[in-house]
């Protein structure tokens, strides 16, 4: 890894970790690299900070520079979820209810999204 940031659960007991050089990677449960996204999408990340998995298996990632946040599913491609409203997403959580909770270190809040 090249600067790990933020780290996070992943189905199936693996676990997905940003990293300061603009990528995210997907590690399996015996640690082994499944992929990058970057690699794996097509994706330029600004600059990735918090990750979490969704009850759906999607990875979310927080961009930090873009000031974004966006939906990985496991198969098509990645959807901006969220485009406006954020000054400096950081870390991120999913609950099981469907809700996004989004640290915004730029406006010391946690915002939640459905």
């Amino acid at each position: 890894l090249q600067g790990p940031r933020y780290v996070g659960p992943a189905p199936n007991g693996g676990f997905v970790v940003s990293e300061e050089c603009g990528d995210v990677k997907v590690f399996m449960s015996s640690h082994k690299l499944l992929c990058s996204l970057s690699s794996k999408y097509g994706h330029q990340f600004g600059n990735p900070a918090g990750v979490c998995v969704d009850r759906d298996g999607s990875i979310l990632v927080a961009d930090e520079q873009r000031r974004t946040v966006h939906l990985f599913p496991e198969h098509g491609a990645p959807v901006c979820l969220v485009s406006t409203g954020l000054r400096r997403p950081a870390g991120m959580a999913c609950s099981s209810f469907g809700h996004l909770f989004v640290a915004d270190t730029g406006e010391n809040c946690v915002k939640v999204f459905k």
